[in-house]
């Protein structure tokens, strides 16, 4: 028995070997026009076979004459006509290529993504998925797309958008996938769509932990999250979203060239946390004389930023306060120190 299943094993080797011998390749040369190689698998045989060599090298003919939309027109009836030959799939590159010269780029993405889809085994796959990430950096950068060839459109930087976001379905293991998610997060973040920018970047960060944009793109997400911040009055949650990234990319990447851009940062967002802890803390010591509460939140900013001078402000405080709990007389604070108490009523006598 296991005699005769190394037998079969090798018998399944062969059979694909030979299978590989005889699949055909379309080469194309400047005098002879398309020819099929290497193998009898192109797909048709006989006249229809002969029909589809002749559309193809009608198409290329019309190609290298400049007849740009004749040649289309002939790579898309090959496509539509035959489209399980081994002409389909260069149809569809070549109506791909085409439509990007007359920066027609929609209908190039389109064409590219006809052979992704429907030809993902092809030699051409990672060359054309290099073609639609070219597209969507140039929608992007602000490229117009043009109606029939001559006629600009408006800029469309959501459809580069769209179009990254392809890509990262197309070929999620390709380099491209991480640089496409880095783009969809610059796009949003151009378009003032900040929470968009940052579950692109979460994914880069998620899916592609040791990509060699990682670094840049922690950097950037602790950015992000910092510019959401509006001052220490308010809820800081983004502010503490900030922190985390930031600690994370200098942990992480201690060598990384923005290391010194991430300290400013965490430096900036620590010491804005530990202003409002120090509201919280003034507001309790103010308003509510409720010292316990006070000292709670002046430990709190202490404990946040210990070196920054809002902490040193806080242990002053905090002397101050642990001086009325205990009931003595607290020590005089600097006039920069002193928490301004509310006037006291006055009754006049007439």
């Amino acid at each position: 028995m296991r005699r005769l299943s190394c037998f079969a094993l090798l018998g399944l080797i062969l059979a694909l070997c030979g299978a590989a011998r005889l699949q055909a390749e379309l080469v194309w040369t400047p005098g002879q026009g398309w020819r099929v190689e290497g193998g009898a698998l192109a797909g048709l045989s006989g006249e229809e076979g002969r029909n589809a060599l002749d559309l193809m090298n009608k198409a290329r003919a019309a190609e290298e004459s400049g007849s740009a939309r004749a040649a289309i027109k002939s790579y898309e009836k090959v496509a539509k006509r035959y489209p399980n030959s081994v002409f389909a799939a260069e149809a569809y590159y070549r109506t791909g290529q085409l439509y990007e010269k007359r920066r027609q780029y929609y209908k190039s993405f389109d064409a590219f993504q006809s052979l992704v889809l429907r030809y993902p085994n092809s030699e051409r796959f990672s060359q054309v998925i290099g073609d639609q990430y070219r597209i969507a950096q140039g929608l992007l950068d602000g490229k117009r797309a043009y109606m029939w060839g001559f006629l600009p459109g408006l800029k469309n930087r959501e459809k580069s958008i769209e179009y990254f976001e392809q890509i990262v379905k197309n070929a999620p293991f390709s380099d491209y996938a991480p640089l496409s998610l880095m783009n969809v997060a610059r796009a949003h973040q151009r378009m003032n769509s900040t929470e968009e920018a940052i579950d692109a970047l979460d994914r880069m960060i998620n899916n592609y932990p040791g990509n060699v944009l990682t670094p840049d793109a922690y950097l950037k997400l602790a950015q992000t999250h910092a510019s959401l911040v509006e001052g220490p009055a308010y809820d800081q949650a983004s502010t503490k979203s900030a922190i985390t990234y930031y600690e994370d990319y200098l942990i992480q990447f201690p060598g990384d060239s923005g290391a010194a851009s991430a300290e400013k940062g965490l430096a900036e967002m620590k010491t804005l946390l530990a202003q409002s802890k120090m509201i919280m803390a003034d507001y309790y010591y103010k308003y509510r004389r409720n010292y316990k509460a006070a000292k709670v939140f002046y430990n709190e900013a202490i404990t946040t930023y210990p070196d920054s001078q809002v902490a040193a402000r806080a242990r002053t405080m905090l002397a101050d306060v642990d001086a009325r709990l205990a009931g003595q007389n607290p020590p005089p604070l600097a006039p920069e120190q002193k928490a301004k108490e509310p006037k006291k009523k006055r009754f006049w006598l007439f």
